[in-house]
């Protein structure tokens, strides 16, 4: 189940790097118009994302494969504290952004209200976790996967998988916020660690 499980990360994982990438960008813009593409996109892009995603949570609970470890007594409560502070963090990322524009309903209610599109470039977030690394929402989403008390096959094999896709993710998604913020971003990605808090300090010493 390991192997299935990486291979079918590995195919989500390009297919949603070829649906974010700036050459079908450009083609479904020429298609379909600026006000159709800028109105329906990012949201079409989330519920691809999404139903792509469910079959493999399905392999994950449904055949999870042999147990790698299980964690008892007070340490399972440790690392409970741990997935609870990662929860967190992903919700306080989410509100620290402009949530609608991320999941794309904002943009929807401005197409189907006519309203001009697309929507004015969201500012960039420099306070609250944003702060402590420049990706806070992978990295408290990696709080939440990895600090499992019981863990399977299966369920290694995604979370490694996720892992890699954060990386990966977040390496592509600077490229976008360099082109579109210059050198603000730049002097951003100097002060801040990309995923790992404090890291900068180190390279500093």
């Amino acid at each position: 189940m390991f192997i299935i499980v990486v291979l079918t990360l590995l195919g989500y994982g390009l297919v949603h790097s070829w649906l974010a990438s700036t050459h079908l960008k450009q083609s479904l813009r020429q298609l379909v118009g600026n006000q159709l593409y800028y109105g329906l996109y990012r949201v079409s892009y989330n519920v691809v994302a999404i139903v792509t995603l469910t079959p493999i949570l399905g392999l994950v609970v449904f055949r999870p494969g042999h147990s790698i470890w299980e964690v008892t007594g007070l340490a399972r409560y440790g690392l409970l504290l741990i997935q609870a502070v990662g929860l967190i963090g992903v919700i306080v990322s989410l509100l620290q952004i402009q949530l609608g524009q991320f999941v794309g309903w904002t943009q929807v209610s401005a197409y189907f209200k006519g309203q001009p599109l697309p929507l004015p470039i969201e500012p960039l977030q420099f306070g609250g976790l944003y702060r402590l690394v420049r990706h806070p929402l992978y990295f408290f989403s990696l709080m939440v996967i990895w600090p499992m008390s019981t863990m399977s096959e299966s369920l290694l094999a995604f979370n490694i998988g996720a892992t890699i896709y954060f990386i990966a993710g977040s390496i592509l998604e600077e490229r976008k916020l360099v082109a579109v913020y210059g050198e603000a971003y730049r002097d951003y990605q100097r002060r801040t660690p990309a995923l790992i808090p404090f890291t900068n300090r180190l390279r500093e010493r």
